[in-house]
C-alpha cells in the first residue's frame, strides 16, 4: 500500500506568494514593491541596544515567553515590562506583563500560536476579505473553517448583515486586521463597536493585528478592539516591532491577552519556537521607549511616502483606492486588458523591472479576482523614484481595452 505522504491540511493551500514575488524579483533585478518591509535603516537606538546585548554576551535562550534571563545591563528594564508601558500611554490598556504578555517570532508566529491555543478542529473563524494572506492557512492549520466576509471598495466597508449572518454557534473567533493589509482600511469605532456586540452576544474571540498601529493618514485614529466595553477579556491583540521600527528580519512580535488565554498561548508559543531571538528583545526595550514623538514623524514619513506612490500611480494611469492606514496601496488593472492579475505582474517583473503583488492572492477564491494588484511604498525616495521611471514605460507598453 502506498501511504500518502503530503497532509490533508498542507495540500489545502500554497507557498506565500507574497514571499515568491521577491524571489522571482531578485532574478529580474526588479524594484521590490511586493513584500512589505521598509528598505531605510531602523532607529539607531534600536541598533545601538543590540549591539551592547550582543557584546555583553546575551546569546542564549530568553524566557520562552520574552525576556532575557541574566539582566547584564541592570539600567535596562525587562522586554514585557517595557511593552506593558508603551500599551499603557498609548492604548490606555493596564496589562499585566508577567501573566498577559507573550513575546513571539514575529506577528505571523503569534497568530499561529493564537489560533492553535484556542481553536479546535470543526470551529470556524471570521475572516475579513481581502484578507492577508497567512489567515486562511491559519485557520486550516488549527483544523478550523474559515468563513469569508467580504469589504467592499471603494472605501472597503462590510455589509452589517453579512457579517450577522457569519456569526453562529460554530463561530470561535474573528480576525481583524486594522490598519488593514492589502487595502489600507482603518476599522471605525462604529464597525468594531457591532464586531464587539456579535462577539460578546455569540461569546466569540477576537484576534487583532495591529502592526500597523502607528501608520496612519487623514487624521485617520487607531482604535484598539480591547479597549472597547466588555472586549478586554475576549480579544487576544497581536503586534511586534517589525514595521513600526523598520526591522522585518528581527522577527519579535508579542500577544496580550487575559492570564487564562496567554497561558495556553505560552504553552502553544513554547513548542513551536521556544523564544525569540535574545538580543533582539533586549532592543525592544529600547524600542518601547522611544518618545511619543518618534510615532509623530513615523506618521509624516509614510505619509510623504502614500502621496509619493499615488502620485505616481495618477502619472502612470493606474486606478487605485486611497489607504488610510499601513504601506499599500492596492491598484485596479481591470482596463490593461490582461486575463489574470498574476499575467500581469509577471510582465512587470519580467519587462519593466518592478514588482507587486497580484490582488488574487487576498482571496479565498483567487480566480474570481483578477482586477487588482498591491504596491508597497515603504521604501526609500530613491527606491520609489526607480521605481517610477520604470512604471512610466507602462504607458507605451500597454494598451488599454476600450
Amino acid at each position: 500500500m502506498q501511504r500518502q505522504k503530503i497532509s490533508a491540511k498542507a495540500d489545502q493551500f500554497r507557498e506565500s506568494v507574497i514571499r515568491e514575488m521577491t524571489r522571482v524579483a531578485l532574478q529580474h533585478d526588479a524594484v521590490n514593491l511586493a513584500q512589505g518591509f521598509p528598505d531605510f535603516p531602523c532607529p539607531l537606538e534600536l541598533k545601538q541596544a543590540a549591539y551592547e546585548a550582543i557584546e555583553a554576551d546575551v546569546n542564549q535562550y530568553a524566557i520562552t515567553w520574552g525576556d532575557v534571563w541574566r539582566q547584564a545591563a541592570s539600567r535596562l528594564r525587562p522586554f514585557r515590562h517595557a511593552i506593558a508601558n508603551k500599551v499603557r500611554w498609548y492604548l490606555g490598556l493596564d496589562i499585566d506583563p508577567e501573566t498577559q504578555i507573550t513575546v513571539t517570532c514575529g506577528s505571523t508566529e503569534a497568530m499561529a500560536a493564537v489560533m492553535l491555543a484556542t481553536v479546535d478542529p470543526g470551529d470556524e473563524v471570521i475572516v475579513f476579505e481581502p484578507y492577508y494572506e497567512n489567515y486562511g492557512p491559519d485557520a486550516i492549520l488549527a483544523a478550523a473553517k474559515p468563513r469569508y466576509v467580504t469589504l467592499h471598495p471603494p472605501d472597503w466597508t462590510f455589509d452589517e448583515s453579512q457579517l450577522r449572518q457569519a456569526f453562529n454557534a460554530n463561530t470561535k473567533a474573528i480576525i481583524i486586521n486594522t490598519p488593514h493589509n492589502p487595502t489600507g482600511k482603518v476599522f471605525t469605532r462604529e464597525e468594531l463597536t457591532l464586531i464587539a456586540e456579535l462577539c460578546q452576544k455569540w461569546d466569540v474571540l477576537a484576534f487583532t493585528n495591529e502592526i500597523y498601529e502607528h501608520i496612519l493618514y487623514d487624521g485617520t485614529q487607531h482604535i484598539a478592539l480591547a479597549t472597547l466595553p466588555g472586549m478586554e477579556e475576549r480579544t487576544i491583540t497581536i503586534n511586534g516591532l517589525s514595521k513600526t521600527y523598520s526591522v522585518t528580519g528581527w522577527r519579535v512580535g508579542y500577544i496580550l491577552a487575559n492570564p487564562e488565554l496567554t497561558g495556553a498561548i505560552r504553552k502553544v508559543h513554547d513548542f513551536l519556537t521556544v523564544g525569540a531571538p535574545a538580543p533582539l528583545q533586549r532592543a525592544g526595550v529600547a524600542a518601547m521607549q522611544l518618545p511619543p514623538s518618534y510615532y509623530q514623524e513615523l506618521a509624516k514619513l509614510y505619509h510623504q511616502k502614500r502621496d509619493r506612490i499615488l502620485q505616481i500611480l495618477d502619472q502612470v494611469g493606474i486606478p487605485y483606492f486611497v489607504p488610510k492606514g499601513a504601506y499599500y496601496v492596492l491598484a485596479d488593472i481591470s482596463k490593461f486588458g490582461y486575463k489574470t492579475d498574476v499575467e500581469f505582474t509577471y510582465h512587470l517583473i519580467k519587462e519593466i523591472g518592478v514588482a507587486v503583488v497580484p490582488g488574487s492572492s487576498f482571496f479565498s477564491q483567487p480566480e474570481k479576482r483578477h482586477s487588482l494588484i498591491r504596491f508597497c511604498f515603504s521604501k526609500r525616495p530613491e527606491t520609489l523614484q526607480t521605481a517610477s521611471d520604470r512604471l512610466l514605460k507602462l504607458q507605451s507598453n500597454l494598451q488599454p481595452t476600450s
